[in-house]
């Protein structure tokens, strides 16, 4: 397109709208300019969790305002823009397609390429925002609806080599605290509790293997059955100290893993990503782990954390200079695997 050599500046304009979060930004050379999030979460929160019609429905209601909150908080004009990086997958089928839709026309428009980024692989450059990944790096990936342990050798190269055969750690979150009464996301009611309780439920271990992979499907069933069970005997929940005895085990199967892993492969370093990196627990753990070893741990600052367009923009400026370009005829794919970033 003649617009990708027309500016001497990097100017990548991002487009996240996988979920719950309606995000645009821009960034400039790296150097991250307008970051601005429309969030649904109170929206979601009266029903336990997301609702993909309405998030749908959200984004459409709220794209073009934050677009134009982006540009103004920027000082950029579209017809600036280097390129236009958005969101193609995994996510919500319907959430995604509003952000593509958007890209698409913005592309068309102002005669924009294209770039197509994997979210996970965002939440992993999100880490980039602190300082540049070292290489061979671990990136442990965990969230609500993906919990991954992945390889990297260097600049998008993504291998994984561990994950959930069931349900994610976040899922299993939002789960264990619905059942135990607590507002959504449950990640953030459960590690706050935690730290108020003592660990006295005795919950089982999810997945007793020799492997890198991970299940939540077991723990989350234990916890549900376990209240059940003390509620039709009349018994009271001691909410703090079943969120403690959760989260200590929940936490101890990702950790397990990524010990493991450290021991298996070369590693310079290791990143947390996605939403569960938020967690206390697990941050507090994973650095005491390797405090005292040569791999460094690296900890996204919070904002980071949660679904947000900055980390679309990091990844699609690694993209733009591989000349990895799309056209108009890309789809969505909400089950696309990092390891096929490259395969559109």
């Amino acid at each position: 397109m003649k617009n990708m050599e027309q500016n001497k500046d990097l100017i990548i304009l991002g487009i996240e709208s996988s979920c719950d979060e309606t995000a645009i930004a821009i960034t400039i050379n790296g150097e991250l300019k307008a970051n601005v999030i429309s969030s649904q979460i109170e929206v979601h929160q009266k029903y336990g969790g997301v609702m993909p019609e309405i998030a749908s429905r959200l984004h459409l209601e709220n794209i073009a305002v934050v677009l134009d909150e982006a540009l103004k908080k920027s000082g950029i004009k579209m017809e600036q823009v280097s390129a236009i990086a958005f969101t193609r997958g995994p996510g919500l089928i319907g959430a995604l397609h509003v952000g593509l839709q958007a890209a698409k026309t913005l592309a068309l428009i102002y005669d924009k390429p294209l770039i197509p980024v994997h979210h996970l692989a965002g939440h992993i450059y999100a880490n980039e925002f602190i300082e540049p990944l070292i290489f061979p790096c671990l990136a442990v990936v965990v969230s609500g609806g993906n919990t991954e342990l992945v390889y990297m050798k260097e600049h998008l190269s993504f291998e994984i080599i561990g994950e959930t055969i069931d349900d994610a750690i976040g899922e299993s979150y939002d789960k264990v605290a619905r059942v135990l009464g607590l507002p959504y996301p449950g990640g953030v009611a459960i590690d706050k509790l935690a730290k108020e309780g003592e660990h006295t439920y005795q919950l089982p271990e999810p997945l007793k293997d020799n492997s890198l992979n991970v299940s939540y499907s077991g723990l989350k069933t234990a916890v549900i059955n376990l209240v059940n069970k003390e509620k039709m005997l009349g018994h009271e929940i001691n909410v703090p100290n079943m969120a403690k005895s959760f989260q200590d085990v929940a936490i101890k199967e990702i950790m397990d893993r990524v010990i493991r892993a450290s021991k298996m492969y070369d590693i310079k370093e290791i990143v947390l990503a996605g939403g569960v990196s938020a967690n206390s627990y697990l941050r507090s753990e994973i650095v005491k782990e390797f405090e005292n070893t040569p791999i460094k741990v690296v900890i996204p600052p919070l904002w980071a954390t949660t679904d947000n367009a900055a980390m679309i923009c990091k990844v699609g400026e690694y993209l733009y200079k591989k000349g990895l370009f799309t056209d108009l005829s890309i789809g969505v794919d909400p089950s696309w695997k990092i390891e096929d970033y490259d395969k559109f």
